[in-house]
């Protein structure tokens, strides 16, 4: 997408920040973030603020407006977005390099003492927060709530919030009633000290309520809000969402008690609730400053809810639906890649949005499927470099070519599991450097997965599994190695992942905890490479057990092969080979059998191009 013109729109948000009668004290600069008052990653279209001000729209990112600056972080992965989005009037600030100063620091830089920094407390997390006010102290400068959002304010045509209703999530998926999660969650209160556990994050509500929406594009989730009390649940919703019929089933499952209250009474219920309860009012970190600034501070207890780690923790209803959706996936994916080379080889015309659509069309052919888990990144040549490419963002569809490297990213939503898959491609004649990179990726992705680690090992200990034959050849990649994966809830799951970054809060890999393995390599203008499959945390029968801490691994849940073109065979070990071997099979019985039991006969291209991918690498 070309750069969007933005002086006018900083004209007018820079004419607010001194209007006294919006914001009460002139600011001399404003922090526009991402995220909405959930902290979620990706957002309904009307909470899209900082995309709007910038015309930057990937999923991460934080705007900082000064006068007469205008500023954007984001990471690694949105780098080269971010360069062709942000016009003349923004600087990029590359998060994760060591010249880059935090914003923090560039503020105390930039702005006199005394100064007032604004921020809308509903969208700034707890820890966000803190972290911020604290740090702007040292240089005298000071952080300010500003509650009526600014950008709302010059946004003339700002998009609706959404009121789909929600559904029913049935215990066949979700394999745990609302009421048994209830009760190991107030354990945990108990546990605490806590009295009160106040639920802000949207996943985290429609796992424990059983319920999915429709409220954020490629997520199952919905506006509300849920506290719980030793004896009540209280939701926070609108209550056109909610039909009678839900209603009654949440109420008579919770054999009456629950109570239902609007969505924007979450403030005045939590202050009155607050100022009852006797013991801790349980947070998590990311919960909005609005909320977390009504509870006194030596009343709060932030730290990851109980919910989060029992969410990740797959139970096994749920592990075997993933597993299910991974093979429908998997049958979707080996259909289109083996249409996709036919369609090259024949001279048709393949764009990266006929490719990502014709992707779609194969995967709603299966059984559960819901949509996409996120949009489709279908880069060809140098827009594979991108790491979170969206062809339909671009100003014209690149067409695929027999030339190029092909990266195609995507996942499913379906109401057994979420998926999510990468494979890079190329149809012609690979360079012996594409082919070199491509098996470096190819050997980190295999290095992660056969690794075996004691339990509750972080990922951070992981993370160079995945690197380590990149950095030997003096190659890396900016983004982590792989995310936490819902049961038909967020792509994105928290609260564990493998990655370079450390995480205070990472309780530690444990068993039927499903992550993905994506390493990656990115040659800017020129392609990219990355290899993705969903991995499953499993018991590792080890000769031994150092003090009895138990060992685990990883088990692939992904099943397309790998594209053997692209891979320098004589650059594999002879370990390697075998577990490529092995994941081949396991492909080709799966997700062959998967394809003759719904229709496929065995001279469909798709079923052709699986067992011809499968073929076993000579040792």
């Amino acid at each position: 997408m070309p750069a969007k013109n933005t002086t006018e729109l900083l004209k007018q948000l820079r004419s607010l920040m001194r209007n006294v009668d919006v914001v009460k004290e002139p600011l001399e600069a404003y922090i526009i973030v991402s995220q909405d008052a959930h902290s979620s990653e990706y957002i309904a279209d009307c909470d899209n603020r900082r995309a709007f001000i910038s015309g930057f729209d990937g999923s991460a990112g934080t705007a900082v407006i000064t006068q007469s600056q205008a500023v954007l972080y984001t990471d690694g992965r949105y780098y080269l977005q971010a360069a062709e989005q942000l016009d003349k009037n923004w600087t990029l600030m590359k998060q994760g390099l060591p010249e880059t100063p935090s914003s923090a620091e560039w503020l105390a830089k930039t702005l006199k003492k005394g100064s007032l920094v604004g921020v809308d407390p509903a969208l700034y997390s707890k820890d966000e927060w803190d972290a911020m006010e604290t740090e702007l102290s040292f240089s005298g400068t000071t952080l300010i709530p500003v509650a009526q959002n600014l950008v709302d304010l010059i946004w003339k045509e700002r998009p609706p919030r959404p009121l789909n209703e929600v559904v029913h999530h049935p215990i066949e998926f979700s394999g745990k009633l609302t009421i048994d999660k209830l009760d190991d969650i107030r354990k945990e209160m108990t546990d605490s000290g806590s009295d009160l556990l106040v639920i802000t994050e949207l996943d985290e509500v429609a796992w424990l309520l059983n319920l999915r929406g429709s409220d954020i594009p490629y997520n199952p989730v919905f506006f509300v809000y849920v506290i719980v009390s030793p004896s009540m649940l209280h939701i926070f919703i609108d209550p056109r969402k909610v039909n009678n019929e839900i209603r009654s089933s949440i109420t008579s499952e919770l054999n009456n008690n629950v109570e239902f209250h609007s969505y924007e009474c979450v403030v005045d219920k939590l202050k009155e609730l607050a100022c009852q309860a006797q013991g801790k009012v349980w947070m998590n970190k990311k919960c909005n400053y609005a909320l977390a600034s009504l509870v006194p501070k030596d009343r709060l207890l932030i730290k990851l809810t109980p919910i989060s780690v029992m969410k990740a923790m797959k139970n096994p209803i749920e592990v075997q639906g993933m597993i299910n959706a991974h093979i429908r996936d998997g049958a979707a994916v080996c259909h289109f890649l083996a249409w996709l080379e036919e369609s090259l080889k024949s001279g048709a015309e393949v764009t990266e949005v006929s490719a990502a659509t014709k992707l779609e069309s194969f995967r709603a052919r299966e059984k559960h499927f819901i949509g996409l888990s996120f949009p489709t990144i279908s880069g060809s040549g140098p827009n594979g470099a991108i790491i979170h490419y969206n062809p339909d963002s671009a100003p014209v569809s690149r067409q695929l070519s027999l030339n190029d490297v092909y990266l195609v990213d995507s996942g499913g939503q379906y109401k057994d599991g979420t998926t999510d898959i990468t494979r890079t491609v190329h149809h012609g004649n690979p360079t012996a450097y594409q082919k070199e990179c491509y098996t470096l990726v190819l050997k980190g992705q295999i290095a992660l997965a056969l690794s075996v680690f004691p339990q509750k090992t972080t990922g951070k200990f992981l993370d160079s599994f995945a690197r380590q034959n990149l950095w030997q050849q003096g190659l890396d990649y900016l983004h982590g190695t792989g995310h936490g994966v819902g049961s038909y809830l967020n792509v994105h799951e928290g609260p564990c992942s493998i990655s370079f970054k450390h995480s205070v809060d990472d309780p530690g890999l444990r068993e039927n905890m499903f992550l993905s393995n994506e390493p990656g390599y990115y040659e800017e203008g020129q392609f990219g490479i990355r290899l993705e499959n969903i991995i499953r945390v499993v018991e590792a029968k080890t000769k031994y057990n150092f003090f009895n801490r138990g060992y685990l691994k990883f088990e692939d849940v992904t099943f397309v092969p790998i594209h053997q073109a692209m891979i320098e065979t004589k650059m594999l070990t002879t370990i390697e080979i075998e577990y490529l071997n092995d994941f081949h099979m396991k492909c080709r019985k799966l997700v062959g059998e998967h394809m003759l039991a719904t229709g496929s006969s065995t001279s469909d291209p798709g079923f052709k191009w699986l067992q011809r991918e499968t073929e076993p690498i000579n040792l």
